[in-house]
């Protein structure tokens, strides 16, 4: 592929800042995800390379330190810090780890006067849960990687948080991370200059197609639990659809009309485990999230994982986890301070 391959739209009005490079500023959360950042920031920087035309500038910018560690402990140094005044057409928001921990007031502040001067802000990866805190996603369609939805969801139940890869709904961009981060900037490469030009940066990364806003982020049940067995399947998404009000064994047995008998061989034969341990770990699954990313009491995530009593909770946590719900909190808590 050469630069000739491609013919940009110089004057295609679907972007008004055509006329010069669209200027772009990565907020860097300490240990943000950098698989998330890279595949945005390598887009950008290929659309330049085939366009053989400088349509993307960016600028690193930290909290408040002069350096900031990505999530492998790769050093980067900033070029600004979130107080300066910056001319930016879009900040993105990148973090990972635990999202839910990052509480400094000055930045939220800040990211709401940007948004009161009609900035285009976006989050990726954990990036979406500072956005939600800082009272930035209320009103919007929203979406954030898997791990974190269900804190996400407990924390902020007043959010349309979606499913799929990315969402951009008018001034806010969301996206789950990972390499979905590439898909978010082809689509504003898209958007920017035209799907020729976003098409060929994908073909650059071997990418194959321009994945849609709305593609699933997990691998299929069939690839997480390794079976093909269609009962087994649909009880399973039965199972992670119903934590807080648990599906008893007859219930699941009769939507997939079978007996409880024949449901648990299949289990078994599949999964190598019974309907109610495999029910007990993704419900334990989900509390330990609840309890490492939200600061809910211990009797709301007892409820939210499908337990009517905090003792039965505690007794069935610890005997999954090895410690009680209560030592998982604490340490969460440590880190918050």
């Amino acid at each position: 592929m050469t630069k000739s391959d491609i013919i940009l739209p110089i004057n295609d009005k679907r972007n008004p800042n055509r006329h010069r490079p669209i200027r772009i500023g990565f907020l860097l959360i300490d240990g943000f995800a950098l698989m998330s950042y890279a595949s945005v920031v390598e887009a950008f920087r290929a659309a330049n390379v085939l366009s053989g035309r400088t349509l993307y500038e960016w600028k690193h910018i930290s909290i408040r330190e002069a350096f900031v560690n990505a999530s492998n402990g790769a050093r980067f140094r900033a070029d600004a810090q979130i107080g300066d005044t910056l001319a930016l057409d879009l900040l993105l928001v990148c973090a990972a780890g635990n999202p839910a921990l990052f509480r400094d007031k000055r930045t939220f502040a800040r990211l709401r006067y940007l948004a009161s001067r009609k900035m285009r802000i976006g989050g990726v990866s954990g990036g979406p849960y500072i956005l939600a805190r800082a009272g930035l996603l209320d009103g919007y369609r929203c979406t954030i990687h898997w791990e974190h939805r269900p804190a996400f969801i407990e924390a902020f139940p007043q959010l349309d948080v979606q499913h799929g890869l990315y969402v951009i709904d008018r001034d806010r961009l969301t996206c789950a991370g990972g390499i979905a981060g590439l898909d978010l900037a082809t689509a504003l490469i898209a958007e920017d200059h035209g799907r020729h030009l976003a098409t060929m940066v994908n073909d650059w990364y071997l990418q194959t197609q321009l994945r849609e806003a709305h593609a699933t982020q997990r691998v299929s049940l069939h690839e997480r639990y390794k079976t093909t067995n269609e009962k087994v399947l649909a009880t399973l998404a039965a199972m992670e659809a119903n934590l807080e009000e648990p599906l008893s064994r007859l219930t699941l047995a009769k939507r997939n009309q079978v007996s409880v008998r024949q449901l648990e061989r299949l289990f078994r034969s599949n999964l190598r485990q019974t309907i109610g341990t495999t029910y007990m770990r993704i419900r334990l699954t989900r509390a330990a999230a609840l309890l490492k990313e939200t600061s809910v009491p211990l009797v709301d995530v007892a409820l939210a994982s499908g337990f009517a009593s905090t003792s039965h909770f505690s007794r069935a946590f610890k005997g999954w986890h090895g410690r009680p719900p209560s030592a998982l909190r604490n340490a969460a808590d440590r880190q918050r301070r």
